[in-house]
């Protein structure tokens, strides 16, 4: 099992996800009543048990989602089949707000500050999710950055790169599995239509597709989790196809 399908944004099921192709699982557990927290900490940990369990088969998973907070499922699931692995975060965004320091509310603007360890009651606790200590996190592109967010980097290791100086970024991370995190919006909109948090003056996607394979040639990556944040009926999934296609060729 290479391709695994997690068709929701945040709790929200979309029965309707337009992704790249057709995954060979599908998570999809029914989710409890409760706080959008609660619900998206048994959505991440039917995912961690997915991912692990193609993990421990030797498999190195491609899961795709429609947000970026299914990164916390995938990292719980390496961490429960023994791998600790680094992490490479290619997006427009930081996604590094709190919730004392979001202005919106949004969950989805939350994932690697979670990832990094704060505020571990809200879900990494449940997911058994041991922090990745930031200097051995990558932020790729980061372009659309709030205040807050501008304001924690410049006091934390968290590392930042272009895509195009990727490769040279992750030479000088310690020698250790890697998780490659790609929201689709890392991409100019110009270059992937229909984007649903669109952040003009991005790369090409022919730029990230050329980093991101470049990094997988390395041999480091362990999983890889592809965002797919886009509207359906714009192409973006057929747009993105290739490259999809290209990550599960090199991750077989």
């Amino acid at each position: 099992m290479t391709s695994i399908l997690v068709p929701y944004h945040l709790d929200e099921y979309l029965p309707e996800l337009d992704v790249p192709g057709t995954a060979e699982t599908t998570v999809l557990p029914a989710l409890p009543d409760g706080t959008p927290w609660a619900r998206l900490a048994w959505l991440y940990g039917a995912v961690a048990v997915t991912v692990a369990g193609a993990v421990s088969a030797g498999h190195r998973p491609l899961v795709l989602s429609g947000d970026c907070t299914t990164s916390l499922g995938v990292l719980a699931g390496l961490q429960r089949a023994g791998v600790d692995p680094a992490v490479v975060w290619c997006d427009a965004h930081g996604d590094l707000q709190t919730p004392e320091t979001t202005s919106s509310g949004y969950l989805g603007g939350m994932p690697l500050r979670l990832l990094t360890g704060h505020h571990p009651e809200l879900i990494a606790t449940a997911l058994d999710l041991t922090p990745v200590a930031p200097d051995r996190v990558v932020l790729v592109d980061g372009r659309d950055l709030d205040p807050p967010e501008v304001d924690h980097l410049r006091g934390s290791a968290i590392r930042r790169c272009g895509v195009t100086d990727l490769a040279d970024t992750v030479a000088h991370l310690p020698d250790q599995p890697i998780y490659l995190h790609l929201d689709a919006d890392v991409v100019d909109p110009v270059d992937l239509p229909g984007l649903r948090f669109p952040a003009p003056g991005g790369p090409q996607l022919s730029e990230v597709a050329d980093a991101v394979t470049t990094l997988l040639d390395t041999g480091r990556v362990a999983a890889v989790g592809v965002a797919c944040t886009w509207e359906p009926g714009h192409g973006a999934a057929a747009r993105f196809g290739p490259l999809v296609r290209e990550l599960l060729r090199r991750l077989a």
